[in-house]
């Protein structure tokens, strides 16, 4: 029973996503409405990248990117999404323009470097991303993002975070969740759609 309720902020934050994402749709679908809206999801962020330089959300505008928070010490998603999208990334070949963004929810223990010894294992146009707890906070915020800390044995911990992908349009906007249910050149194909 604990662990359903511990649960349950994760399931609310998803389902206010879908909410969210589905009132837009519908707003946009309406006769006389404009085709684009301002997007309610994404916006400035200024982190460190894993080599260490500073990055903003300006420095990945120009190309279509995606977005995914999680952290290092994560035991299952995000190994595993960060393979499938390195697999996405693969279909694309070696000269894509597309970047996909990790950004940290475990800034205490995801420093630049721990990052990069992470990542080294996955795609190279995947980049990780980590911050300080305000600026962390800020970018789940912008996100809409959920992410806190599930206290564990020993005091270790682990992360519950948002697993969604979010695909993020050449001007930075927020264009849908990112489907990695289906083959890597078929999901490839959608990213080359925007390019």
């Amino acid at each position: 029973m604990k662990a359903a309720s511990a649960r349950l902020p994760l399931l609310v934050a998803v389902l206010a996503f879908a909410l969210l994402s589905l009132g837009v749709a519908t707003y946009m679908s309406l006769p006389g409405k404009p085709t684009t809206a301002p997007s309610l999801i994404g916006g400035p962020f200024t982190l460190t990248a894993d080599d260490g330089r500073t990055v903003t959300a300006a420095d990945f505008k120009g190309h279509p990117f995606l977005v995914f928070f999680g952290y290092t010490h994560c035991p299952d998603v995000c190994p595993t999404t960060l393979y499938e999208l390195s697999q996405v990334l693969k279909a694309m070949g070696p000269d894509t323009k597309v970047k996909v963004l990790f950004i940290t929810v475990d800034p205490a223990r995801d420093t630049p470097k721990e990052l990069k010894t992470y990542l080294s294992s996955f795609d190279p146009h995947i980049i990780g991303l980590s911050g300080d707890a305000s600026q962390t906070k800020a970018v789940e915020r912008a996100y809409r993002a959920y992410a806190k800390k599930a206290p564990g044995p020993d005091g270790d911990y682990a992360m519950d975070h948002t697993s969604i992908i979010y695909l993020m349009d050449k001007d930075g906007h927020f264009v849908s969740a990112f489907n990695l249910n289906r083959p890597p050149k078929v999901a490839a194909a959608e990213l080359e759609g925007y390019l």
